[in-house]
């Protein structure tokens, strides 16, 4: 690999960035490489991942998926559920419910309502719940406490607020397991559509109960309805439960607007413009604040994603880089105007906010070094090997 200032072939995008000729990840990136034709250790990766994991043809596919549901049942067997199915209200957890059910299991869909769901992932949760005839579990935290904690994040001047959303979304999915004696979590994560690793410096470690009640406790909030999960959290759950999250959608040959398309005619389902945009914070975040604070835009990612999977043109991707993450600037108007009601916030302060600099979550208290301490463990020791199964 040579770094991207000797790199004569590599492209460049619009903001002057080197940029990959294979994929349209760049310099944004800052452990972005690329080898001697202009490819990046992204969509690289991304290639040996999907080879690795993704069997060579169809009835091999349909062999593992059978394989899991088989197991799935067998050990649900006597309980009132068999699966737990994480529910957003997006197209990917949305077809994974729907898949469930089409193989014949017996999902509880789990819900964790932060309150910043828009109108559309209420509509689509509502109708995909009802159509499938199956029993949703909703946890709500209370809106006062979580508008503290993100405003705790937010005077922290820390990367990722969304850790927030994704850490409880992970307790509440895990807890619900526990509670009804379910061992499988079956996630709408999948490699197709997002199987190209995250850069090092676009998102933080997501099990880090630590830094959450670290910046929760520099500000003075008790965490009552927050269900935090932290490193030890998930090793007594996933090695002393055995409850696993697999990525159910890795099971089938997934095509996101295939599964859109037939969400659309069977639940009455409505996509979104972007994705992650059922809620109303993560579209504010992904199409605002991280580009405008944080120089990051995760649509190069995404779409970078749907290019090596075969599910869109790279210049097709490019030309979707060339417009606003927002349909429009009315509607980035109105998620301004959205964000600073909902938060309290005054016009300036938003200002001062996107113009101050990043400061690493690490130095408020993380647990990441004992995570990656542990994970070291079990590779040396076979541990993950043996629980995978």
């Amino acid at each position: 690999m040579v770094t991207p200032s000797f790199q004569p072939r590599t492209g460049l995008a619009s903001s002057g960035q080197a940029q990959c000729l294979r994929c349209i990840m760049d310099t944004s990136a800052a452990d972005i490489s690329f080898d001697s034709q202009g490819f990046c250790n992204f969509c690289t990766d991304f290639i040996k991942r999907i080879e690795a994991f993704q069997p060579s043809n169809e009835a091999e596919l349909a062999r593992r998926l059978e394989t899991l549901v088989s197991r799935v049942k067998a050990e649900g067997r006597g309980k009132q559920y068999d699966c737990i199915v994480g529910l957003s209200g997006g197209a990917d957890s949305s077809y994974a419910l729907y898949l469930a059910k089409e193989q014949g299991l017996r999902p509880l869909a789990v819900h964790m309502d932060n309150g910043w769901d828009s109108e559309l992932a209420v509509h689509n949760i509502e109708n995909v719940v009802r159509k499938l005839d199956v029993d949703l579990a909703t946890h709500v935290i209370a809106w006062d406490e979580y508008k503290k904690l993100m405003q705790a994040f937010f005077d922290a001047d820390v990367l990722d607020v969304e850790v927030l959303y994704d850490n409880a979304m992970l307790a509440v999915n895990y807890r619900l397991a526990k509670k009804h004696g379910v061992r499988w979590i079956l996630g709408g994560t999948n490699l197709a559509t997002e199987g190209m690793r995250m850069p090092a410096d676009w998102n933080w470690f997501k099990y880090d109960k630590k830094n959450i009640r670290a910046l929760a406790r520099r500000s003075g909030i008790a965490l009552d309805s927050f269900p935090a999960i932290g490193t030890i959290d998930f090793v007594i759950f996933r090695y002393a439960r055995r409850i696993n999250w697999t990525s159910f959608l890795d099971y089938v040959s997934y095509s996101k607007s295939e599964a859109t398309a037939l969400l659309t005619s069977k639940v009455n389902y409505r996509p979104y413009p972007y994705k992650h945009y059922e809620s109303i914070f993560t579209r504010f975040y992904q199409g605002h604040i991280l580009p405008v604070k944080f120089g990051i835009d995760k649509r190069k990612l995404h779409l970078s994603t749907l290019i090596m999977s075969g599910q869109m043109a790279r210049d097709e991707a490019l030309k979707v880089m060339e417009r606003s993450p927002y349909p429009s600037d009315d509607a980035l108007q109105e998620d301004i105007g959205y964000f600073l009601k909902k938060m309290s916030w005054r016009p300036e302060q938003l200002a001062e906010y996107l113009a101050r600099p990043r400061i690493s979550h690490a130095l408020y208290g993380t647990e990441q070094p004992l995570w990656l301490g542990l994970e070291k463990l079990g590779r040396r020791t076979g541990l993950l090997k043996k629980t995978a199964s």
